[in-house]
């Protein structure tokens, strides 16, 4: 090796030697603010990488409310369908879950039927021993007990009760209806189209004369109101309806006021001694001009 460039080798160490240097440490606050920087790129890249809400997915979500009570409409249904095929005995939670297909529900969805849901439902009905059936609006088994509810509706003046009602609380209800098909009138509601039942009662029947029924059926009154009917039946000398109808309420009738001047009537004490005078300097009393002391 050249003996020049070994001895500016050694002038160079000497050199490096006899220089002083400052290491720089590193503060802890600094590795924190890394540390922290790190953990909060990692969180967010996690949660732009987690599950996004979207149209097609958000009702399926453990946690929204459209999912819970999908879940409990499911149950009211199937308890419906199972008290309509005569299936009367209590089921748990866990049962009714099976039944339903619905064993992938959470935990909190769970906590949420047993204590809130399921107890408040106005269609479920919760047991001494925390099972669950279906509560129809009228307890009736077979079609004894529908033709004795119908005769006390009767009976009471409470008058019929909706198809639908019965459908829901009658198991094979239809059969039921078709046995008691000379027992039971429909009639059809006007408003809304519903079916209401009411006992046919037989004792009430009437034999009606043809004539009168033939009359009753020709005679329209569709196209006319009660102020044309009772003004055609005053002109024929009938004025049964005058007092039928609502009453328009009368007004009543104010006072006038007078605008006389009060008089103050004087008082009424000792009037029999009104034509005495009584003076008190000498002790003398006059009536009628004469003075008594």
């Amino acid at each position: 090796m050249d003996p020049a460039l070994l001895r500016e080798r050694e002038a160079f160490k000497k050199k490096a030697l006899s220089t002083p240097t400052v290491e720089k440490k590193k503060s802890k606050d600094d590795s924190q603010f890394k540390d922290d920087s790190k953990k909060k790129s990692k969180s967010s890249s996690s949660v732009l990488s987690g599950p996004k809400l979207d149209a097609t997915n958000y009702k399926t979500m453990a946690g929204s409310s459209s999912y819970r009570f999908g879940v409990l409409a499911r149950i009211v249904r199937h308890m419906r369908a199972r008290h309509q095929d005569g299936d009367d005995h209590p089921l748990t939670l866990d049962e009714v879950l099976d039944e339903t297909n619905q064993l992938d529900v959470g935990n909190k969805v769970k906590q949420w039927l047993q204590s809130e849901a399921l107890q408040n439902n106005p269609k479920i009905e919760c047991t001494q021993d925390g099972k669950y059936i279906f509560k129809p609006v009228y307890k009736i088994k077979d079609k004894k007990s529908l033709l004795r509810l119908l005769k006390q509706q009767d009976l009471k003046g409470l008058g019929g009760i909706l198809l639908e009602d019965v459908q829901e609380s009658l198991p094979h209800c239809e059969r039921a209806l078709k046995n008691l098909a000379q027992e039971i009138l429909y009639i059809t509601r006007s408003t809304d189209k519903k079916k209401i039942l009411f006992y046919n009662d037989k004792t009430a029947t009437l034999d009606v004369d043809d004539e009168f029924v033939k009359l009753w059926r020709a005679t329209a009154v569709d196209a006319m109101d009660d102020a044309k009917i009772e003004e055609y039946l005053e002109k024929q000398g009938i004025k049964s309806m005058q007092d039928h109808g609502p009453r328009k309420p009368i007004a009543p009738k104010r006072k006038k006021v007078s605008q006389k001047r009060r008089q103050f009537k004087k008082p009424r004490d000792n009037e029999h001694l009104a034509d005495v005078l009584e003076t008190y300097e000498d002790n003398t009393l006059t009536q009628k001009g004469v003075s008594i002391k």
